[in-house]
C-alpha cells in the first residue's frame, strides 16, 4: 500500500538516536510522503534541515503551547522561514484550551498570525485543535477565526486546488468537521482515532471528499495499535491507514494512491 505521513516531528530528541533507520523503516513500508512541521521557532529550523538532508516536506510555525513566549522578533524569524522552499505549509499552530500550557489570547493572537501569514503566502495551515473533555470552546473559536481569515471565501484564494488549513489528527465533533469542511479545509487522521471518546472519527472519516483526505502518525506520539507505546513512527501509519480504508469501505489499493495524490496537491512546492 501507497502511504503517506503528512504531520511526523522526526526532528524529536526521541529519533536522535537512529532517525535514518526510522526513515528507512519508512520507506521499505510505502511511506512516499513525509512531512516535519515546526512546532517553534527551533524545530522549525530543525525541520528545514532534515527536509533538505533526506528529501522531505517541512513547515514552520508556533504551538499554541508555546505560544505565550513568541515575541515579535521569533515571530519575524518564522515569516523569514516561511519563504524557504522545503516550507510547504505554515505551523502547527491552533488553539489548545484543554492542556492551555499558554493563556487564551496568546493563542488568539498567535493563531491569527499564522492564518494571515498562511493566506498571504499561498501555503495551507497546519491546525491543532483541542478543547476539555465535554467542551467545544476551542474548535468553535478555532471556526470562528477561520471565518474572520476569509476561509472558503473569494477572501483567500486558493491555488492548484490546494486547501486554505487542514485540520491535522482531528479529534471533534461531526458538525465542527462539517463547518471545517464547507470552509475547503482539509482533514488528516492520526492514531487519535483509536482511543477512546474518538469515536465520532468514524463518522467523519466518511463524509471528507476524497481529496481532501490525509493520514498521520503525530510522532513521535499517538500511537496506533500494535504500535509500540514507547514511540510512535512514520511505519506505523499504516494502522490508521487500514482504518480509514475499512470506515470508506475502499480498497487500500485504490485509497493510497488517491492519499499520495492529495499530498502532493495540499503541498505542493512553489
Amino acid at each position: 500500500m501507497l502511504l503517506i505521513d503528512s504531520h511526523c516531528h522526526l526532528q524529536a530528541e526521541a529519533f536522535e538516536p537512529d532517525r535514518a533507520a526510522v526513515l528507512a523503516a519508512a520507506r521499505e513500508g510505502g511511506v512516499e510522503r513525509i512531512l516535519v512541521p515546526g512546532w517553534d521557532l527551533e524545530s522549525s529550523r530543525q525541520a528545514i534541515d532534515l527536509a533538505r538532508a533526506s528529501r522531505l516536506d517541512a513547515s514552520a510555525g508556533i504551538h499554541p503551547h508555546v505560544a505565550a513566549g513568541a515575541d515579535d522578533a521569533t515571530w519575524a524569524d518564522v515569516v523569514d522561514l516561511a519563504d524557504e522552499p522545503e516550507v510547504v505549509a505554515i505551523g502547527e499552530t491552533g488553539l489548545d484550551y484543554d492542556r492551555g500550557f499558554s493563556p487564551r489570547v496568546a493563542q488568539l493572537v498567535n493563531l491569527r498570525r499564522h492564518l494571515l501569514l498562511g493566506r498571504a503566502l499561498g501555503k495551507p495551515v497546519i491546525l491543532h485543535c483541542r478543547s476539555r473533555a465535554g467542551e467545544r470552546d476551542a474548535h468553535d473559536d478555532l471556526l470562528r477565526e477561520l471565518a474572520a481569515a476569509g476561509a472558503g471565501t473569494t477572501d483567500w484564494p486558493t491555488d492548484r486546488g490546494r486547501p486554505p488549513a487542514l485540520l491535522h489528527s482531528f479529534s471533534g465533533s461531526a458538525d465542527y468537521a462539517e463547518r471545517a469542511l464547507a470552509m475547503g479545509l482539509a482533514v488528516s487522521f492520526s492514531g487519535l482515532v483509536f482511543r477512546r471518546g474518538e469515536e465520532v472519527s468514524a463518522q467523519v472519516a466518511n463524509v471528507v471528499p476524497a481529496d481532501r483526505l490525509l493520514i498521520e502518525t503525530d510522532s513521535p506520539y499517538l500511537s496506533p495499535p500494535r504500535a509500540p507505546r514507547r514511540r510512535n513512527e512514520p511505519q506505523w501509519v499504516r494502522v490508521t491507514a487500514n482504518w480509514l480504508a475499512n470506515q470508506r469501505a475502499e480498497d487500500a489499493s485504490v485509497l493510497g494512491p488517491q492519499l499520495v495524490s492529495n499530498y502532493d496537491r495540499v503541498f505542493a512546492r512553489s
